[in-house]
């Protein structure tokens, strides 16, 4: 649902909350929103612009198949099945040429047992998606209904509109607005009579995009899904208006610029997506198409964007966090993993993050936020950030990091890259400094983790982990001088000035709510001096 905006917990909310809680539920509520205007559509938008926002291979699916009898009255799904179903996001995976009777039987079926509030199916983000895939579909089953399905359809998808309009400002999460948001430009623009829809939409939109965005064009979060996440609801609302002749703001075209070249930044290379800070592996290429064929060409001259830093060539590439936490309000989704950095070659990924196990309910979630599950460095088993568990059920943060002393430096003969961050300032009088450079001619990363102790020196352990997707082979040479790496097309070899290094097994949350094992190296001791240095290598063989 992406990070939630910051509330105050105190009676006097709860007590309002319900009293909102007995308004939604009441007559006076139910009447309010379903005063809408006469009329069917005056504008229908073409079902491949909804391509952007809905990732559909096949429509093989036969409504046929479908109980409409009784597909309603199941009271017994988990919540996730809940909502996928009264979503209606399965419409688009809907064979065209299924009986369009049966398809206006089964939406009928729904709003005669649902027409009036609920707080489940009524649920913000369920609606949204819901009203979206209603109309995205409407041409296949529409046009050939009687007047009076025409009629209930047209209202009580107005009527839905009415409620998002009335309630979305209430929503805790900022991503459930902007479907929301798109729902209601999107009413806006199909019953052009309910012109309040399309203006509530542009100032909605305006606040989103003002609330969750810094200079650059990144989201605050520092999350890179939620760049391709807005990109794609941004793109989709701009084609709406384009497809129906409707002028598009300029705030919409630039906001788009920006976020273009964040996620031309961030996603050029779709060769494994990198794992930093909410992210897990997420296949861009059908967007990319998308917007190739619609005209959006993103270039971005930078090397750095969002905190983080990216050096490549036409075989190699880096990529370090050099950034700062986010604040608390934009940390649900963020993870502990200062300076940690990812190495790919020849589109294959040497080095890794472990990724990021996305639900917020399994003991997982806080497990891949932990500076363990990052190729840096971690101080007494502890994690250079402390999260807290909010009162729905979110790790946030509550100690900020900076980041410090950096150094970003390239050219044909050497890369390098340097930072300096405070995560462990405050409790153990610790700072980190990381620096990285890479020989491109001679394949060969040369590293060096520096613990430099400010106050109250103590001999503490430190670990630091490098890790390897779970198809690499690490095996230790019989020497016990380094460590070989087979990955499928290369083969490298890690070696280390500290004598107590090897390899353990760890998880990898790289696709979305799923673990395998996989391997890393360790290198581990304990701080003796007042600026331990730690030298590594990591080169092609």
């Amino acid at each position: 649902m992406g990070y939630k905006e910051s509330s105050i917990i105190n009676p006097f909310l709860y007590i309002t909350k319900q009293i909102r809680k007995f308004y939604l539920n009441s007559s006076i509520y139910n009447t309010k929103i379903s005063k809408v205007f006469d009329g069917g559509f005056e504008y229908m938008p073409h079902l491949k612009i909804f391509d952007c926002i809905v990732k559909v291979k096949d429509r093989r699916n036969r409504i046929e198949d479908y109980d409409i009898e009784s597909i309603w009255e199941n009271q017994n799904l988990l919540e996730k099945d809940f909502k996928k179903l009264h979503s209606f996001f399965w419409l688009f995976t809907i064979d065209l040429k299924s009986s369009k009777k049966i398809t206006r039987s089964v939406i009928s079926n729904w709003t005669n047992l649902n027409q009036n509030y609920s707080s489940k199916s009524w649920e913000l983000d369920t609606l949204s998606k819901r009203v979206i895939s209603w109309i995205a579909n409407s041409n296949n089953f529409y046009h050939e209904g009687n007047e009076q399905f025409k009629m209930n359809f047209t209202k009580i998808i107005k009527k839905q509109l009415n409620h998002l309009t009335n309630e979305i400002e209430n929503t805790e999460f900022v991503n459930d607005k902007m479907i929301g948001c798109s729902a209601i430009i999107m009413g806006g623009l199909c019953f052009k009579q309910q012109l309040n829809y399309l203006n509530i939409g542009f100032q909605l939109l305006k606040k989103i995009i003002n609330t969750i965005f810094d200079n650059d064009g990144f989201p605050k979060s520092r999350n890179p899904r939620q760049v391709f996440f807005y990109l794609k609801y941004l793109v989709f609302i701009r084609e709406l208006l384009k497809d129906s002749n409707t002028d598009i703001p300029e705030f919409l075209n630039e906001i788009i610029f920006y976020l273009g070249q964040s996620f031309n930044f961030y996603f050029e290379e779709n060769d494994g997506t990198s794992l930093f800070n909410g992210n897990h592996n997420l296949d861009t290429n059908e967007f990319k198409k998308y917007i190739k064929e619609y005209g959006y060409k993103f270039k971005n001259k930078f090397n750095s964007n969002g905190g983080y830093t990216i050096l490549k060539n036409k075989k190699d590439k880096i990529i370090v966090d050099l950034g700062p936490t986010p604040d608390k309000k934009y940390s649900a989704d963020y993870q502990s993993g200062a300076l940690s950095f990812e190495i790919f070659h020849d589109k294959e990924k040497v080095i890794t993050n472990c990724g990021y196990f996305q639900n917020y309910n399994h003991k997982l979630n806080i497990l891949s936020k932990s500076t363990a599950a990052h190729s840096t460095l971690s101080i007494d088993d502890r994690s250079s950030c402390k999260f807290k568990k909010d009162k729905i059920g979110h790790f946030t943060l509550e100690n900020n990091i900076k980041v410090t002393n950096k150094k970003i430096y390239h050219d044909d003969e050497i890369w390098e890259i340097q930072g300096v961050h405070d995560g462990y300032l405050k409790e153990y009088g610790i700072l980190h400094q990381r620096n990285i450079k890479f020989f491109p001619k001679e394949f060969k990363y040369v590293g060096e983790d520096t613990i430099i102790s400010k106050k109250n020196f103590q001999k503490i352990c430190f670990d630091i982990r490098f890790h390897l997707l779970p198809s690499t082979n690490a095996i230790r040479t019989q020497d016990k001088q380094s460590i070989l790496l087979q990955l499928n097309k290369s083969g490298w070899r890690f070696a280390c000035d500290h004598n107590s290094f090897g390899i353990e097994t760890g998880l990898y949350f790289g696709k979305k709510d799923t673990y395998t094992e996989n391997k890393n190296i360790y290198v581990n001791g304990e701080i003796k001096n007042e600026e331990e240095k730690i030298k590594w290598e990591i080169k092609k063989i």
